[in-house]
């Protein structure tokens, strides 16, 4: 069993170590142009991996991915031209922080509005079953006689 772990940890050192050598192994212009390759690397999200970021994964479409921002920012594009280039070609899924929609509204906005909801109901349940048990005068005349034929 030890021999087991010791190899899963053998094995995750150098997953983790392939995705730091990355950033090593790539010549850069300056210090700046190689936290932003970082910084993007971390922020943009591997389509196939689902929560894993690009720096993290190595699956294809991550390299690939990981391959297109290092050209880019070579060629000068900003980071922010390279998140909007990859939101194009892979969706919004791709970028950590999506921006706000319709779409994302219904996410953020949806659970609040069936909690309201959930709540007038069972205000509104609450409010009929108290008028249904509120008693007319007939019939609290009819239980006030009910109760002294009781006590004879």
């Amino acid at each position: 069993m030890s021999r087991f772990i010791s190899l899963l940890f053998l094995l995750s050192t150098f997953v983790f170590c392939a995705a730091a050598e990355d950033a090593v192994s790539r010549s850069f212009e300056n210090e700046q142009q190689r936290e932003t390759y970082q910084q993007l690397i971390k922020e943009l999200r591997c389509p196939k991996c689902q929560n894993q970021n690009i720096a993290d994964s190595n699956a294809p479409l991550a390299e690939d991915m990981r391959d297109k921002s290092y050209e880019m920012l070579k060629a000068g594009k900003s980071k922010q031209e390279i998140i909007e280039f990859m939101v194009d070609r892979y969706g919004n899924f791709v970028h950590y922080k999506p921006p706000f929609t319709a779409a994302t509204a219904v996410l953020w906005f949806g659970p609040v509005v069936i909690l309201i909801i959930g709540i007038g109901v069972a205000v509104l349940l609450t409010r009929k079953k108290k008028e249904q048990t509120a008693l007319t005068p007939e019939e609290r005349a009819q239980l006030e006689q009910l109760r002294k034929n009781d006590n004879d």
